[in-house]
């Protein structure tokens, strides 16, 4: 599993641009599948074909980044941002530009401390006011890196370990979905299941939740979990009153998100994955939450209703670059998933 999510997480791939992720699904998952396919939204559909409740797996494949919106006449890049991030997260931080000839790295630069007045330095920074150093001469250099406006850029960072099983690293929002759903995957492929299972990499989550509701419409299938980080409690700065999750404690089953504006699971969805984490001593820990939403908003509406929750793994310093996570909440997300598929049949 550490192989797995520091191969996802160091791979690049913005929304809207997310073809280097859904290359790596493709080749992860392959061996564990009957066929595979990318719709039309781009999203990766990954099928194993049986005869009882079709079960979709969700995993949005999109990392938040930016994107250049204007080329100044001495080759800086200004930029939107793709996705939700908090602003001063963004300062002085080095990025990879995503040319049509190739990657480039830049840094994020802005005014120095040193000649903004007094009330300027007192204010925390804002993305309007930063832009990309590529270290072009000008314009025309820049666009002859190939460079245009539309050019999407991510964050340059690579996964490290930090101490007691813990990583950090950019994107785990949500490569670690990703490699929770490619492990389960692969430890369904050993047992006999009934259920058809849509392994499925999503597109776009975090600027619309898009591909989820194209491609749960398209599937249709009976029940749906999506594969998501979610917010511990367990830093400073943060109380058990806005959350009560814990890094290294299992995997998080939501209950419902954004104080129910988002997701209220189905009571049997719930049980289902409860009874079956508690049968096989699986760590894990439940969470109503009121901050954000998943895939599981855009599929539970999808046609006349998919009974959907989300299993998460506590994930501290969300869209930022240096996102912490352990490594055996990875593993309980999995085992969970694979055990609930393998028993799915015993509740619906």
């Amino acid at each position: 599993m550490e192989g797995l999510i520091t191969k996802l997480s160091n791979a690049h791939g913005i929304s809207g641009s997310e073809g280097n992720i859904r290359a790596i699904l493709e080749g992860e998952l392959k061996p564990y599948v009957d066929e595979m396919r990318t719709d039309k939204m781009g999203n990766l559909i990954a099928t194993r074909k049986g005869e009882g409740p079709s079960i979709m797996l969700a995993a949005h494949m999109d990392e938040i980044g930016l994107m250049v919106k204007y080329i100044d006449d001495n080759g800086f890049l200004k930029f939107v941002k793709i996705g939700g991030w908090y602003d001063p997260t963004l300062h002085s931080q080095r990025v990879i530009v995503h040319t049509t000839k190739g990657s480039i790295p830049g840094v994020i630069g802005s005014k120095p401390p040193h000649v903004m007045k007094p009330d300027d330095r007192k204010k925390p920074p804002e993305a309007k006011d930063m832009f990309i150093d590529i270290g072009a001469k000008d314009k025309e250099d820049a666009m002859g890196m190939g460079i245009i406006v539309g050019t999407p850029v991510s964050m340059d960072r690579e996964v490290k370990k930090l101490a007691n099983g813990k990583i950090t690293g950019k994107a785990f929002d949500n490569r670690a979905g990703c490699a929770i759903m490619i492990d389960a995957m692969r430890q369904l492929a050993e047992m006999d299941i009934k259920a058809t299972i849509y392994a499925v990499g999503t597109v776009q989550e975090e600027v619309g939740l898009k591909g989820a509701r194209t491609s749960a419409f398209g599937l249709d299938p009976d029940i749906a979990i999506a594969i998501d980080t979610t917010i511990p409690g367990d830093h400073p700065g943060m109380s058990k009153n806005e959350s009560s999750l814990d890094t290294g404690k299992g995997g998080v089953i939501t209950i419902a998100d954004a104080a129910g504006r988002g997701i209220i699971a189905a009571p049997q969805v719930i049980k289902w994955l409860v009874e079956t984490a508690e049968k096989h001593e699986i760590d894990y820990q439940t969470d109503v939450g009121d901050g954000g939403t998943t895939d599981a908003t855009a599929i539970h509406l999808t046609r006349d209703g998919i009974p959907s929750t989300v299993i998460s793994v506590a994930t501290r310093y969300i869209h930022s670059p240096v996102e912490v996570l352990d490594l055996a909440d990875l593993q309980s997300c999995s085992d969970l998933i694979a055990k609930s598929v393998l028993s799915v049949n015993d509740y619906f």
